[in-house]
């Protein structure tokens, strides 16, 4: 998404005082990273399913490998997605949001005008990736922690264009009402 610019290439600014419009800068979730295993368990009891489906030693029936597949496939393929999917994060240019939760939804937000540190940590597979863990800590509330972002550099380099801006904004309309 982009904005209208100015011929010196700064993002055209509204008059002081005036509402400023939320707009989406990005929406993402985790890495993908953490479904290979998922992905590699369904293909193997597809496989061992296909094959000993008919070929089962005296004692077992057809009935019973399947439920024991469709039960692997539930709890190591089907939940993981499900548990990756539940988790969201939305940077605006007012806030950062993230969702969080599959029964019960959970929202923690983080304004961008008052500002807040950045941390970013990346072990060795994340660096392989490119991705990394952000943490955003503005000194009073909890860290939000934005875990296995993609293309983390990128992530922080808005975030911080984001805040710089919005403390910019927030500076010269109290400098405007003569707070």
């Amino acid at each position: 998404m982009t904005q209208p610019v100015t011929l010196s290439g700064r993002p055209m600014t509204p008059p002081p005082g005036a509402p400023v419009e939320e707009l989406l800068v990005a929406r993402f979730r985790g890495h993908a990273r953490r479904l290979f295993w998922s992905a590699l368990v369904l293909v193997a009891v597809c496989g061992a399913t296909a094959y000993l489906y008919g070929n089962l030693p005296e004692g077992f029936e057809d009935w019973t490998l399947l439920a024991a597949a469709g039960a692997a496939v539930l709890v190591l393929v089907v939940v993981p997605f499900l548990v990756w999917l539940s988790r969201s994060y939305t940077i605006t240019t007012r806030r950062v949001i993230v969702h969080d939760g599959i029964g019960a939804r959970r929202r923690r937000e983080l304004a961008h005008a008052r500002g807040y540190s950045i941390g970013v940590r990346r072990g060795p597979l994340q660096r392989v990736w490119g991705a990394g863990t952000i943490t955003l800590s503005n000194g009073i509330d909890a860290p939000l922690r934005l875990v296995n972002v993609p293309s983390v550099n990128l992530v922080n380099e808005v975030l911080a264009d984001q805040v710089e801006v919005n403390q910019i904004l927030a500076h010269r309309d109290a400098q405007a009402t003569g707070a």
